[in-house]
């Protein structure tokens, strides 16, 4: 059985690009798609992922913040921050087990191997 992912996004081509690398893998499955860190709390709480991606920066709440939200509900869950700001964040400030750079999509499905190893 394929490995649950969400997704927060507020960018539709991102999420369009998610969709599209998931799709291809058999191993891991998109169970949904957040515009923003509320629906991807509410997302997360409805469909209990197996793993989470979201973006950094996001209208009504930033990806920080649910992040930090999201490890208090679902603290065995990884989640990974996905954003063109990542050589401004250290991993240990923040809630997330990895921060990969958007100048950088290629090296995301390896992490996400890493963290929801199949």
């Amino acid at each position: 059985m394929a490995r649950s992912i969400l997704i927060a996004d507020d960018n539709p081509l991102i999420r369009k690009m998610f969709r599209k690398m998931f799709e291809a893998e058999a191993d891991y499955d998109l169970c949904a798609e957040a515009c923003d860190g509320v629906e991807a709390i509410a997302f997360a709480i409805k469909h209990k992922p197996e793993l989470i991606i979201l973006d950094m920066r996001m209208p009504n709440m930033n990806g920080l913040d649910a992040s930090k939200e999201l490890k208090e509900l679902m603290p065995n869950v990884p989640i990974i921050l996905f954003t063109l700001y990542a050589n401004e964040i250290n991993l240990e400030h923040v809630s997330a087990d990895r921060i990969v750079s958007k100048n950088d999509p290629a090296s995301l499905m390896s992490y996400v191997r890493q963290l929801l190893p199949v």
